[in-house]
């Protein structure tokens, strides 16, 4: 939220769920239309719902694919959490410089698989856990807790933008490492 530019008029949430952080977004920013993205149809419809209860007339979602969904405005800002470990990174930033304005923020949020020996062991220990405890109290979620440890292992998606970013005329990249480096934001600014 920090790292979201001042007095934001226009502001794009993508892979947004259930509208978590578009919701705090649009609260931090009352005068600001926030729009969020979200590929799972039963995730947008309960954000949809929250924001008939909330009488939001700030918030709107679309249903779609990051990758796939270009809008024609300057937004202030596009966020992400949770996305960057799946996304095609090079589509997703070359969509996000044509959607943003001049000095618009890009802030990508995302798990990351710890470098430290013992943050990365205790990190392995904690999954075994939720594979077996976690998996038990929340069948719902067994996927996640199985696949995500090898998928954040292999991705490189900060390393994948600090390359594309650039490429696309970003500037002002930044990392900043969170949790003993078991997650990330990377934040940089359009040309």
């Amino acid at each position: 939220m920090a790292k979201i530019p001042a007095r934001p008029l226009k502001i794009i949430d993508q892979a947004c769920g259930t509208g978590i952080l578009t919701f705090k977004i649009a609260e931090k920013f009352p005068h600001c239309r926030v729009i969020g993205i979200e590929l799972r149809d039963e995730y947008l419809r309960f954000a949809q719902q929250k924001a008939k209860a909330l009488k939001s007339s700030t918030v709107a979602f679309i249903l779609g694919r990051a990758e796939d969904i270009v809008l024609e405005s300057d937004f202030d800002c596009i966020t992400s959490s949770y996305l960057a470990k799946y996304a095609d990174l090079a589509t997703l930033v070359q969509n996000a410089k044509k959607m943003l304005k001049p000095e618009g923020v890009l802030i990508m949020h995302d798990f990351t698989y710890p470098s430290g020996r013992i943050f990365s062991w205790i990190w392995e220990r904690y999954f075994r856990i939720l594979q077996t405890v976690g998996a038990f109290r929340h069948p719902e979620w067994r996927t996640a807790f199985n696949e995500l440890p090898t998928l954040l292992h292999e991705t490189e998606w900060v390393n994948d933008l600090l390359r594309i970013l650039p490429e696309n005329g970003f500037f002002d990249v930044t990392i900043e490492n969170l949790t003993f480096g078991t997650s990330a934001i990377v934040s940089a600014t359009r040309a």
